[in-house]
């Protein structure tokens, strides 16, 4: 049993949004415990937490029921919030999802009625026409009106984080990547970096090596994290008047990710992406950066080839248009007609942490794997910048129960 007070002891592994929300949540709602938040860069919310177009997602997609759904829905009003409490920029701009050809109207009235289910608050289907008024230069047949999705800084929210964490007691370590794990009767003793802690809990939140430091816990690995890197341009600055917010097509059923969109972001600019292509390193924010055990991790892995032989057509797309600036710009094209080549010049990327399955499906939902001492996050991707306060405020009360603290 954990009990609640400065001797027991709880250690988080990964310090990207969701560890610091779930460190957050635990500190609000133990204080008296023994905290600490280990990371192996030197700073916090290095990867996925600030390698995204820095939406806040409403929760349109998701199945009704599911945690993705859920904790996107509450998540977005405790982010926005948090972001008003502590100054950070954000706002709430609204989104439009276009569907541009007949085949596409069906699945933009399941996206209706998905956010409908989700109880997201003022949808709307709107015709062409009703979508230029709110998007001057986009094409389309009919849209979806999403007003409550927006926009941020996530740095910032890492920063605030950071500081509340701090605050409340709380210890964060930075450069302390964890390399063993040894189980005891109870509890854990942890190497990280030059220092070893024991722990009465363990919770992994550890993203794209969320799989590796389970299995340093002794899990068998059911999941493979798979990274796919996206890549993104931005509109040039004589252009950038043909986005006014978000612009997002209707999810292509084929692959499991959202499509190439615009965002206008939070900062300035028009960010147009991204992709998703596999990356030969799990941190590879260029093509040019190549991991061994990342690569062969991923070749090895069977599921990576059936989902290939899944998805092949949309696979070799995704990698010619990776590597053609002409055909990312027809993509774009589609929801804007004016966007030309000429008017994209480069931008960032991230590489987002998908867990899947060795039969080759993606893992949909958030997937958390419970243990007497230890909770380990093994599938959190997008929305999970928008939800980590929800899905830390979720991981605390998993960790509460588990630990049977008092």
């Amino acid at each position: 049993m954990l009990s609640n007070s400065r001797s027991s002891h709880v250690v988080i592994v990964g310090g990207g949004l969701v560890g610091l929300g779930t460190a957050f949540a635990l500190l609000k709602r133990a204080p008296k415990l023994r905290l600490t938040l280990l990371d192996k860069e030197p700073g916090f919310g290095r990867h996925q937490s600030t390698h995204n177009s820095g939406v806040l997602h409403a929760g349109l997609y998701y199945k009704p029921g599911s945690s993705k759904a859920r904790l996107a829905v509450n998540g977005i009003r405790s982010m926005t919030a948090f972001c008003a409490e502590h100054g950070i920029p954000h706002e709430i701009v609204g989104k439009l999802v276009v569907a541009v050809t007949p085949d596409e109207l069906p699945r933009l009235q399941t996206l209706l009625e998905r956010g409908t289910a989700n109880g997201l608050k003022g949808l709307r289907l709107l015709s062409s026409a009703e979508a230029l008024e709110i998007e001057p230069h986009v094409r389309c047949l009919k849209a979806v009106h999403v007003p409550e999705e927006g926009i941020v800084d996530y740095a910032a929210v890492v920063d605030a984080l950071c500081r509340e964490i701090t605050n409340l007691g709380g210890e964060l370590r930075a450069s302390a990547g964890v390399s063993a794990l040894e189980r005891q009767s109870d509890g854990w003793v942890v190497t990280a970096g030059e220092s070893t802690l024991q722990a009465d809990f363990l919770v992994n939140c550890a993203g794209l090596q969320s799989d590796r430091i389970a299995a340093l816990a002794g899990e068998a690995r059911s999941c493979h994290i798979v990274p796919f890197r996206g890549e993104y341009f931005m509109l040039r600055e004589s252009k950038q008047h043909l986005v006014r917010n978000l612009v997002y097509p209707v999810p292509n059923p084929e692959f499991p990710f959202l499509g190439v969109h615009f965002t206008r972001m939070i900062h300035g600019g028009i960010e147009c992406g991204p992709n998703a292509v596999l990356a030969m390193a799990r941190e590879g924010y260029r093509r040019s950066q190549f991991s061994a055990r990342d690569t062969i991790d991923a070749a090895t892995f069977g599921g990576l080839w059936r989902f290939i032989a899944r998805y092949p057509k949309i696979t070799a797309f995704e990698v010619a248009r990776s590597l053609s600036k002409t055909l990312f710009a027809q993509s774009l094209q589609r929801l804007v007609p004016e966007i030309e080549s000429a008017d994209l010049i480069p931008g960032g990327a991230g590489v987002r942490a998908q867990a899947m399955r060795s039969d080759g499906t993606t893992v949909d939902d958030f997937l958390f794997l419970e243990r007497q001492n230890a909770l380990h996050v093994l599938n959190a991707p997008s929305p999970a910048a928008t939800a980590s306060l929800a899905i830390g405020e979720e991981v605390a009360s998993k960790v509460l129960s588990l630990a049977k603290v008092s």
